[in-house]
């Protein structure tokens, strides 16, 4: 075992460590740049799941790197909760004119969690109501208030009894969507664009024009959470755009920061924040001591400026699609495979739930794991949905350029042409397992 693993092991999560060498990930990362990155053996890796999408400007953007250090050279009060910060003011002008459609109002916080919780604050302040409705295969992060409207029956048994009044409704269904905000109770609708963890199951257009509609009919406020969505990857700058709607809350983290900057915010129409927080003796609740700090605020201002030079959002609409389609036909008629979708930078490779195997059940669970680790030692980095094992997402840095697309597809191609079967998935877990039991866990 290294030592930073021993050391994480020791201090942070052991688990973690353990499950990391079990499923054969046992190398540490160290530096990245771009769409790369490095473990501590100077091995080189292509990045196709740039932090799960944290990294939508790529690794280190030398812009973003330039801007933080004159930002330290400033020497600016950083947590500023005396008067208004400057930072924070001119990202949320920014951000106001980027989303349009009356998002004026920006409610900062650190993490997409906190943002989503944020969501629901704000929806029950403004509306004077309780409950909360969310989908069937959501995941809106881990903090207590997330957990309450996120599915996985194994993430929430834990720390039950969770938030009261948050229902679910099946993803995309109209009717059961009216059938839950008829009663004229709920306070916010919570829905996902595109359901990334819960395996990338991509929303019509239709059903958020639909939600939209029935939100507004029913005095329902609707909250999109574009944490992994948004700031370019699904080919515009935010996924509501294309289905030309536009939410009451707009819920945005992980690649708002550029990859380095903790960095969240729930944007909200002007009308809403007056109901929630307007009177004076409501002015404060919400906000934490880090909420909207200079650095974030920087770094966000200028990812969102990157973003916007470099055309990131077209550039994922393009390459998206043409790595889409080079999947498509690379991995057509492969006896594994699906289906092969995606929208933008965003794509999903769906395994058949059964494969042909003696243990099927077993085979759909740690398909998309193994794959992904004979990706790993090819030098590609990619993930199954959490949720989903058996669906493999690919969401690389924006700035991917075409050259290295056509080297992620044929490396993928290469490695579905090795595994036809289920057979050399079993062998290679089993394989792995045994090599484990005798190294006694240890991270390798």
């Amino acid at each position: 075992m290294s030592g930073v693993a021993e050391r994480y092991a020791r201090h942070v999560d052991p688990a973690f460590v353990k499950l990391l060498g079990v499923l054969g990930y046992g190398r540490v990362f160290t530096r990245a740049s771009g769409v790369h990155v490095w473990d501590d053996q100077g091995r080189q890796y292509l990045d196709l799941l740039a932090g799960f999408g944290s990294a939508n400007i790529g690794h280190n953007h030398p812009r973003l790197v330039a801007r933080l250090h004159a930002l330290l050279d400033e020497q600016p009060l950083n947590l500023c909760h005396t008067g208004p910060s400057p930072y924070a003011a001119r990202l949320a002008e920014a951000l106001a004119e980027a989303a349009g459609g009356g998002l004026e109002m920006s409610l900062f916080c650190t993490s997409g969690a906190e943002a989503v919780e944020a969501a629901i604050k704000a929806a029950r302040a403004a509306t004077g109501r309780s409950r909360v409705v969310f989908c069937d295969g959501a995941y809106h992060g881990l903090s207590l208030g997330a957990l309450s409207v996120s599915a996985s029956k194994r993430m929430r048994r834990p720390f039950e009894p969770l938030l009261p009044g948050c229902d679910a409704v099946p993803f995309a269904d109209e009717e059961a969507l009216e059938r839950a905000l008829a009663p004229r109770d709920a306070a916010l609708f919570l829905v996902e664009p595109v359901q990334i963890e819960g395996g990338l199951r991509f929303a019509p257009p239709a059903f958020l024009q639909k939600a939209r509609a029935l939100c507004t009919k029913y005095g329902t406020l609707l909250a999109l959470d574009e944490v992994q969505t948004g700031i370019g990857r699904t080919g515009s700058l935010f996924a509501f755009q294309q289905a030309q709607m536009a939410p009451d809350l707009l819920v945005l983290g992980k690649s708002l920061g550029g990859s380095i900057a903790p960095a969240a915010v729930t944007m909200t129409t002007r009308t809403v924040q007056k109901a929630a927080y307007g009177p004076t003796r409501r002015f404060d609740l919400h906000g934490s001591t880090f909420a909207g700090n200079a650095f974030a605020a920087a770094a966000a201002l200028e990812t969102l400026r990157i973003v916007h030079d470099e055309r990131l959002a077209e550039r994922s609409r393009d390459n998206g699609a043409a790595m889409l389609a080079g999947l498509r036909e690379r991995l057509a008629g492969h006896p594994l495979v699906a289906d092969v979708r995606g929208q933008g930078l965003l794509i999903a490779i769906d395994l058949r739930a059964r494969l042909p195997s003696p243990l099927p059940s077993m085979t759909a669970r740690i398909a998309g794991q193994w794959l992904a680790l004979a990706l790993l030692e090819r030098g590609v980095i990619l993930q199954p949905a959490s949720q989903a094992w058996s669906v493999l997402r690919i969401e690389p840095p924006l700035t991917i350029d075409p050259i290295e697309i056509a080297r992620a597809v044929e490396i993928i191609g290469k490695v579905f042409d090795e595994h036809r079967s289920a057979a050399p998935l079993l062998g290679r877990s089993g394989r792995r397992i045994v090599e484990q039991v005798i190294a006694k866990g240890r991270f390798r």
